[in-house]
């Protein structure tokens, strides 16, 4: 059962909600009361296969028990669908497009001195704080500087006697890169239900075995933690959290903005010294969508504090715990080398997804990704051309919006997007979405490495002027054929982004942009921003100036440019035709040496498909390129 079971509106009502209701806000913390020590247990890369959660084949006692003493939240979600976006969101309270580069998986955004992390604010709340040992926050902020103890050896154990401690523990048991060779288990094979979005193939459920058999190993894990806390007596003094950091690890699940990429397990126990900091009693379940931009607000709610004005999510837990939240929001940018753009809104029943890149498939070659066998026999079938139709729309081109029924259709196969009878429901969604965007200065819409893009640099004023940008970005992702003189006419725009995005909506376009070929031959001599000039010299190829795109491409590869440039530059060059592409041929064999490992991984790719060599399984990513540094991985 994925959905369903009773909530706290259920649990609570009447006078035991009020009671509830009136015992958390009018918490107060005494002179002298002791304080809940918080303890955190983080598993990487997992959804809910946990019997708790209705889960038939799963094997995890530990986080079962744990349920049944604390709090299950039913829709719970990450804010990106991988790790180091997600981790942001959750160090800082920031959702990670509102401070780019952090929407990035692997970047370096700068948090700006007034965003303040929830470690630096615990611990002048008087909490000893450690983290053991995951950092991965995808910005600049110094892990030894914002914790007491950082590394493999902290533990709650360091602390100065008498002071509550936040300890974080994270299990890497269940990471991704753990399904690269089976795992034997209980489950087997045969034993899993291959979800309709994926064919049925003997790789693909033995990845799902392994997964199972490995949330088994990290819920004995799980089960070791919790043996500490209570050898040290201490259980009853301490709130524990379980939750995964962003959703599983199979195809179209980690790094895509569906219900398996963004949906996440968390447990909640709180001893009963401290139930008047709960709205919710033990055994219940709660259905209200939770975010992990929550977390942090939830924790200083916790510590009595509350959360500074540049946090944007609400407290669930403590005196600051806010009403329950209607919405959940989620996003995907570029993955590892490839590019993308995605956000998307769910209530828990529904979940709406926006395509800024339509024209792009969501399963692009990833090398990271594509160690796993179940990747590579998916796409090995799919250019067999062995997949139906819900199989092969990963590796095709998408609308611009996508509606789900979660309820009805939890495998998110059937787009209702164009149907009558749910277009209140996505007009809704469609307008949180948007609201959301401009609430948090959305930077999505700067290509990375543009100028304007970060926290204070998107925030001054007339730098960025979101709502005109969106409007032009949503037009150009519709694909309208008629609005390509329209997009041409701005290709002279004064702001640099208003000329990327009327670009974008002619690569969009394609072939169908050839009445503003004349314009976007024009701009691409004139125009001196990279990012824009990528982007018209693959629309230049599509409208009979191919040479001179691809010539434009080579040159924007060049040592020259930027990181950023240069991946732009190798992922325009993957989508252009073939034949035209061959004539950058010397550029991609050079690009195989390029400093930054993600450029690499384009070219050896591209390369290979070029000369007509590549195959799923070619190994393309050295595991030894991954930085040495704690929380390096994917």
């Amino acid at each position: 059962m994925r959905r369903g079971g009773i909530n706290r509106r259920q649990v609570l009502s009447g006078a035991a909600a009020l009671a509830f209701a009136t015992k958390v806000s009018g918490a107060t913390w005494n002179d002298g009361e002791a304080r809940p020590n918080i303890l955190w247990i983080v598993s990487e890369d997992n959804n809910p296969f946990i019997g708790a959660y209705g889960d038939p084949i799963a094997r995890t006692p530990v986080l079962d028990r744990l349920a049944g003493e604390g709090i299950l939240y039913r829709n719970v979600y990450s804010n990106a669908p991988v790790c180091a976006p997600s981790r942001f969101g959750i160090l800082t309270g920031v959702y990670p497009e509102s401070c780019g580069p952090a929407g990035h998986m692997r970047a370096l955004a700068h948090v700006p001195e007034e965003i303040r992390t929830y470690p630096e604010l615990m611990r002048e709340a008087g909490y000893f704080c450690t983290n053991n040992a995951k950092t991965d926050y995808n910005c600049d902020v110094d892990p030894q500087a914002i914790w007491d103890r950082q590394g493999h050896d902290a533990h709650w154990r360091d602390r100065p006697e008498g002071k509550p401690f936040l300890s974080v523990f994270n299990l890497m048991t269940t990471h991704e890169s753990r399904i690269f060779k089976p795992t034997d288990g209980d489950v087997t094979p045969a034993d899993v239900r291959v979800p309709a979005y994926l064919p049925d193939l003997p790789e693909i459920r033995q990845d799902f075995a392994s997964y199972y058999n490995l949330m088994t190993r990290m819920d004995g894990e799980v089960g070791a933690r919790l043996g500490e806390l209570e050898a040290d007596g201490l259980a009853e003094d301490t709130i524990v959290f379980y939750y995964s950091d962003n959703g599983g690890v199979m195809p179209r699940s980690k790094r895509y903005c569906y219900d398996e990429g963004l949906r996440c397990a968390m447990i909640v126990r709180v001893p009963a010294k401290f139930a008047h900091l709960s709205p919710n009693p033990p055994g219940s379940v709660e259905e209200s969508p939770v975010s992990f931009i929550d977390l942090a607000p939830t924790v200083l709610s916790l510590a009595g504090r509350k959360s500074p004005a540049t946090m944007q999510g609400h407290a669930f837990l403590g005196r600051q715990c806010a009403p329950a939240r209607q919405y959940a929001f989620g996003m995907r940018n570029r993955m590892d080398e490839r590019y993308d753009f995605v956000r998307t809104v769910t209530d828990g029943r529904f979940r709406y997804i926006r395509n800024y890149a339509p024209h792009r498939p969501c399963g692009q070659h990833q090398a990271f990704a594509w160690l796993a066998k179940g990747y590579q026999a998916y796409e090995r079938a799919w250019l067999a051309g062995e997949c139906n139709a819900a199989q092969s729309r990963f590796f095709e081109p998408r609308g611009y919006e996508e509606f789900y029924d979660l309820e009805s259709d939890p495998d998110e196969v059937h787009n209702l997007a164009g149907d009558p009878a749910f277009s209140r429901q996505l007009a809704e969604m469609s307008r949180a979405l948007d609201a959301q965007m401009i609430a948090i200065n959305d930077n999505g819409f700067i290509a990375e490495g543009m100028a304007g893009e970060g926290y204070d640099a998107s925030r001054e004023h007339g730098a960025y002027p979101l709502p005109a940008i969106m409007a032009l970005a949503a037009s150009a992702a519709r694909a309208d054929a008629a609005q390509a003189s329209h997009f041409g006419s701005l290709l002279t725009h004064a702001d640099p982004l208003m000329r990327y995005w009327a670009a974008t909506g002619l690569l969009i376009l394609g072939e169908a942009a050839s009445a503003a070929a004349q314009a976007i031959g024009a701009a691409l001599q004139a125009e001196q921003v990279p990012q824009v000039r990528v982007v018209l010299a693959e629309a230049a190829t599509h409208v009979g100036m191919g040479r001179q795109g691809v010539d434009a491409l080579v040159a924007l590869l060049g040592k020259d440019q930027s990181d950023a440039v240069r991946l732009q530059a190798i992922n325009a060059l993957t989508y252009v035709a073939p034949a035209l592409a061959r004539a950058a041929m010397p550029a991609i064999v050079q690009a195989k040496e390029d400093a930054y490992m993600f450029v690499r991984n384009c070219a050896i790719y591209l390369e290979a498909v070029l000369l007509g060599r590549y195959e799923p399984s070619m190994k393309i990513f050295d595991m030894n390129s991954l930085p040495s540094k704690t929380g390096a991985g994917e």
